[in-house]
């Protein structure tokens, strides 16, 4: 009963209008269909002004849309006596809104399962506390408290691993369905579900500073965010329109019979346009989401499927992200692993892949990190900080040489990068590191071009013999090296044909993901800030998703424009039948809702889609123009 409440309360229109059908056909059935017909009329023409008032707000923002349709017909049928009919009118526009609710409920099932699952308790032991431990609200922990997390828990914060090992299923993180195992001194990411034993984690971040409570923020952004449904029906509201009146006037011209205008605008009725747009959208992004690709809104999966021009950042992007130290080249009198532990002190305070190469380096040789009194990180260019007394530079070679005159360039092979490091204002030496091309990277480049993307081309900060390097073993043959992020916006915004796909994973990314037409963040590692300036989040560390979520949205729009013409077709067909008289209004306003339910059964298709193959060359792949468009025609040198 209390479902049943809820229901009516949700959709006042449908409780309202089933209401007065059922008093009307009381008063009907008593001999009083005078107050019958009354009561409907002044019930739905209250409808129609308040559509109306709607209608002339829309057009207030500069929006035209189908509802002249709906409010015609109504008039329509109330005006020949058709009473019944327009109520069935209301009752199906307002049907078609709890339709589409229900519809969206199911589509965005895979959103609503990662909101559901964010970890709420956490099992805190502190000093001071003996061996008990406290049950804390998530956002309570602090950094440094040691947590129990239990069997089949949701790891709460992110943290490291205490105990010697545990097994984590991290498919709502990265899409990867087998469980992963990690070893003490590991990160685990909040989200991940524990395995079969208790382990303790030492938290590392704040409950909302941890990864899953990152992606629970854009999976709200996501749920959030208007889709361009409406903007997309109404391409076809004006020519939809027209043909309607001219088919219902023609029936009415030849026959002679005003009902018959009626009995043909009841199945002009504009829900399969309105609500088949909507559900092919939201059963996109949540098929994206079961990918491990979290999509902020419809506007972008339909850019996705528009794309023509693709930009990669290099590092961490068409790379693995894991840069190896290959090489310590110190300057004359400087001990190496001197060199190397000045370096990954400083390095410790940026966030930069190539940071996390050195400091990887320093502690697989052994090599002690110390703290630094005061650092500070320059973006795009290097990290300075104070050790131990000593103010310690590593960067580019050109910030490193503004506070170390004698700074002199080191010899590179292809694909090589260095990061420069100066001491108390002299050269102290270079570090050479290796990072290796994503193994996916060549096929999905292939893949983008076999599926109407035209244009493919590197923007990166690092130097132009490393980032070519990279472009030729991936298949780029366009590249534009040694950028700062304001370089990175300026190219991309005038970069053709459009709309441009950006991919990037960098906190240094994020003006060019912002400003691109569609801005993908490699997100497996945490980069909150790409993450936030992104249209859509890739959680699983592979550039497949990538072409995935291209794929995803060609799909999906592909569907929605598949749906809108069963719609119209369906419609029109049914219009034509109406012309000579054989469908009385009453049953053609009930044949319009077999139409709207037909739309979207064919609209939930989105939620499946074509299984992705990357080995899928294609022919170009993308949504036909004229058909999309419907019947109108660290920052350590040398990198990032």
């Amino acid at each position: 009963m209390r479902r049943i409440l809820a229901a009516l309360g949700r959709y006042p229109v449908i409780t309202a209008t089933v209401a007065v059908g059922i008093i009307a056909a009381a008063l009907a059935g008593a001999g009083q269909s005078a107050w019958a017909t009354g009561i409907t009329t002044a019930y739905v023409s209250a409808v129609v002004v308040w559509t109306i008032i709607g209608m002339i707000r829309d057009v207030m923002r500069g929006h035209v849309g189908l509802d002249v349709l709906a409010v015609i017909a109504m008039v329509a049928t109330l005006a020949v006596g058709e009473t019944i009919a327009a109520l069935i009118i209301v009752l199906m526009l307002s049907g078609g809104e709890a339709l589409e609710d229900y519809a969206g409920r199911r589509a965005t099932r895979e959103l609503t399962a990662l909101l559901d699952r964010a970890p709420q308790i956490a099992h805190v032991r502190r000093p001071g506390a003996g061996d008990e431990t406290r049950d804390l609200p998530a956002d309570e922990v602090a950094v440094g408290d040691e947590l129990l997390v239990r069997p089949a828990e949701v790891v709460p914060v992110d943290g490291v691993l205490l105990s010697d090992e545990a097994s984590f299923d991290e498919s709502s993180l990265t899409g990867e369905s087998m469980p992963v195992t990690r070893t003490a001194g590991e990160t685990v990411l909040s989200g991940a579900v524990n395995g079969s034993r208790a382990i303790r984690v030492r938290a590392l971040r704040r409950s909302a500073d941890s990864q899953y409570q990152q992606i629970i923020a854009l999976v709200r952004a996501a749920q959030e965010s208007r889709a361009p449904m409406v903007r997309l029906a109404d391409r076809f509201a004006i020519p939809f329109t027209a043909v309607s009146l001219a088919i219902a006037g023609a029936a009415w011209g030849l026959s002679g019979d005003s009902v018959r205008f009626a009995e043909v605008l009841v199945l002009a009725t504009p829900c399969p346009l309105l609500i088949a747009a909507p559900v092919a959208f939201l059963g996109g992004i949540s098929r994206a989401a079961k990918a491990g690709i979290i999509v902020k809104g419809g506007a972008v999966i339909e850019q996705l499927a528009r794309a023509r021009s693709a930009a990669f950042d290099k590092t961490g992007t068409l790379t693995q992200g894991r840069p190896m130290l290959v090489d310590v080249r110190p300057a004359p009198g400087i001990d190496p692993d001197r060199l190397l532990a000045w370096a990954a002190s400083a390095e410790q305070y940026s966030a930069h892949v190539l940071a996390d190469g050195i400091r990887r380096a320093a502690s697989a040789r052994g090599i002690a990190v110390e703290a630094a009194d005061d650092a500070h990180e320059e973006a795009t260019n290097g990290v300075t900080a104070v050790i131990g007394g000593r103010r310690v530079v590593v960067g580019k070679p050109a910030y490193v040489a503004a506070l170390a005159p004698d700074t002199t360039l080191t010899a590179l092979e292809a694909g090589h990068a260095a990061a420069y490091v100066a001491v108390d204002g002299r050269f102290a030496g270079a570090l050479v590191l290796a990072d290796g091309a994503r193994p996916e990277s060549r096929a999905v480049v292939r893949w983008l071009r076999g599926h109407g993307v035209e244009r493919v081309t590197m923007l990166t900060g690092d130097a132009r013999p490393t980032a070519d390097a990279v472009a030729a073993s991936v298949g780029v043959d366009e590249v534009h090296a040694d950028l700062l992020p304001a370089e990175k916006v300026h190219l991309a915004a005038m970069m053709t044909p459009r709309p441009v796909l950006m991919v990037g994973d960098g906190v240094n990314d994020a003006p060019v993901l912002a400003a691109a037409d569609i801005g993908i963040a490699m997100g497996a590692r945490g980069a909150t800030a790409a993450g936030d300036a992104a249209d859509a989040v890739v959680l699983k560390d592979s550039l497949t998703k990538v072409a995935e979520a291209v794929a995803i949205g060609r799909d999906t729009l592909r569907v929605a424009y598949v749906a809108i013409w069963i719609g119209i077709a369906l419609s029109v067909a049914a219009m034509l039948l109406a012309t000579t008289g054989l469908v009385p209004a009453v049953i053609g306003a009930l044949g319009q809702e077999m139409i709207d339910l037909a739309t979207i059964l064919y609209a939930l298709r989105a939620l499946r889609g074509r299984p992705f193959d990357l080995s899928d060359r294609g022919t170009t792949g993308a949504v036909d123009d004229a058909h999309a468009h419907g019947p109108t025609g660290s920052v350590p040198a040398e990198a990032e």
